[in-house]
């Protein structure tokens, strides 16, 4: 059945915006599921940190939305810290399996790394980084901390409604016990994906939290755990091994930044894809969006070119720093921008555009803040929403398919290596204005996530948005651009629109030579919270099962 209407009426603010800003006055959180929303508040109201409260919502998600989360993969991390008042940034992304080498991929026929599967499979990053956050910022137990996670995968939570529906995706795509073995007896019920409202329950997962919890790091990167996962991986005719494992560790880097029209917006550097935010605002800090409106023909295809020509450099640029010297403080000039700048034609869009001469899908995202003025903004993900498909006996979780982002060209700044962190999509954000901290956010979603910064960033700034209308505002993005991994843009790519533009947009764009698509799908999921008159709002957009809430 069909209803023929659409939208909703509301007495105030912008006509898509789903709902108002959340406001509080001492504690703020806002994540893609409510129940875990309602977690971080607990662990804050328990006498616990911003970063306290993070990681338990981190853990929950990893139970609560598999399909973009878990202990199998990597995270990242900006934290304002309010007793320092300063930014401290986290990479924990894991590398690859010292064993295997780029002979190897190349002696097997591969022109790729493979999508699914043992081969891209990398170091999960993300349990180091929780026990990185905490000895920094914590400070309740992390027994404490991991406790509801532990609680909801004994017990069972009820599944929500678009979790469940990507649930269902993937329960099709791992349908194979010979390729994926383990993944129905962990993901499933009776062989199919759990449905909206019924109760789930890992209990797998709930013993690796409980090693975790009484063991440290440690319980994860050795012993039964890293066994179980290097035999498990092994048998699949995979690399990774206990020894990857044991010698992971997570690095604390120095985020990076460029002031956006009198705001100082924040990333973290590469191997992230995080200069790319930071590029694309530099040469649209060039135009008079005052004079331009929101949703019009100028304005999208202004930020697609725009985009086209920082993704070029990101894929020929980014890659891990330990296996080269990267050009990040010329990638995010003002100079660098303005020569970049000059390529774009107002009235025609790019077919193909070359890399510059700098100096010569799905993912989980959460923001916390608590009565201390502490911000944490922090995005995990598996890759490939749930990952590789491989599932370690026992464990609970999946690990995740990050390899699958190195190039395997000889010669490139991302070309396979042996212990190399591979390019990576997830970046969380942070916005400070004066040297105060303002906008802890994120956008969830590869190569959708600096596409939706600049957007949600512009909303704005530019266009006079509040935090909740800024995520709610219908989003474009482009795909079929270069990429790290090797393709190459050769006809404009493919623009997508949600349905939220005028048809003359539409019909503007493609006089101007951009492929136009509709689509429902793949524009990201965003949470924000500001600090602002001495207190805290909070935003989470209606793509997903999110919520704001505080106290």
């Amino acid at each position: 059945m069909s209803l023929n209407a659409h939208g909703f009426d509301r007495v105030t603010g912008r006509e898509f915006a789903s709902r108002s800003e959340v406001i509080a006055p001492h504690a703020m959180a806002a994540t893609s599921q409510p129940l875990v929303t309602q977690i971080a508040l607990d662990i804050m109201k328990q006498g616990g940190t911003a970063v306290d409260a993070a990681i338990a919502a981190d853990a929950a998600l990893g139970l609560m939305e598999p399909t973009g989360s878990g202990m199998g993969g990597d995270l990242f991390a900006i934290v304002w810290d309010g007793k320092t008042k300063k930014l401290y940034g986290l990479n924990t992304s894991g590398r690859s399996p010292k064993s295997l080498t780029l002979e190897y991929l190349k002696s097997q026929g591969l022109t790729q790394m493979p999508k699914y599967g043992p081969l891209p499979v990398s170091v999960p990053g993300c349990v180091d980084g929780w026990f990185e956050l905490h000895k920094r910022f914590g400070k309740l137990p992390m027994k404490q901390v991991l406790a509801p996670a532990i609680r909801y995968a004994h017990d069972g939570f009820p599944m929500s409604e678009l979790i469940a529906y990507y649930w269902g995706r993937y329960a099709d795509l791992f349908d194979d016990p010979a390729k994926y073995p383990n993944f129905r007896e962990t993901y499933t019920i009776d062989g199919r994906a759990p449905h909206t409202g019924e109760m789930f329950k890992n209990p797998n997962l709930a013993h690796t939290l409980e090693i975790v919890a009484k063991k440290g790091r440690d319980g994860f990167y050795g012993g039964e755990v890293a066994k179980s996962i290097d035999e498990f991986i092994h048998a699949q005719g995979g690399f990774l091994s206990a020894s990857d494992l044991a010698a992971h560790h997570s690095e604390w880097v120095d985020p990076i930044s460029t002031n956006y029209r009198g705001y100082d917006v924040w990333e973290l550097p590469p191997n992230t894809q995080g200069l790319t935010t930071l590029e694309i605002l530099n040469i649209l800090e060039g135009y008079d969006f005052s004079k331009i409106e929101f949703g019009s023909a100028d304005h999208v295809h202004l930020v697609i070119e725009a985009i086209k020509l920082a993704f070029e450099d990101r894929a020929n640029f980014i890659a891990d720093p330990a296996f080269g010297k990267l050009p990040v403080e010329a990638l995010i000039s003002k100079e660098y921008a303005a020569t970049r700048r000059t390529l774009i034609d107002p009235l025609h869009a790019a077919k193909r555009v070359e890399p510059g001469r700098p100096g010569g899908k799905d993912t989980v995202y959460l923001t916390v803040a608590d009565e201390n003025g502490t911000m944490v903004s922090l995005i995990q993900s598996n890759y490939r929403g749930m990952g590789s498909g491989m599932v370690p006996p026992g464990l609970g979780f999946m690990l995740q398919d990050r390899g699958e982002l190195f190039n395997l060209e000889e010669g490139h700044a991302d070309t396979y290596a042996p212990g190399k962190r591979p390019f990576h999509t997830i970046i969380p954000g942070f916005v400070t204005k004066d040297g105060e901290p303002y906008i802890s956010f994120g956008v969830m979603g590869g190569s959708m996530q600096p596409q939706g910064h600049v957007q949600v960033l512009m909303n704005m700034i530019d266009f006079g948005m509040n935090l909740q209308e800024a995520g709610d505002a219908p989003r474009f993005r482009i795909d079929d651009t270069t990429e790290p991994t090797g393709e190459r843009m050769i006809d404009g790519g493919s623009v997508f629109l949600e349905t939220g533009f005028s048809m003359e947009t539409m019909r503007d764009l493609t006089a101007r030579g951009h492929t136009i698509h509709i689509g429902r799908d793949g524009f990201g999921g965003y949470q924000a919270i500001k600090r602002a008159n001495g207190v805290y709002f909070g935003a989470s957009e209606s793509r997903k099962d999110g919520q704001a809430a505080g106290y």
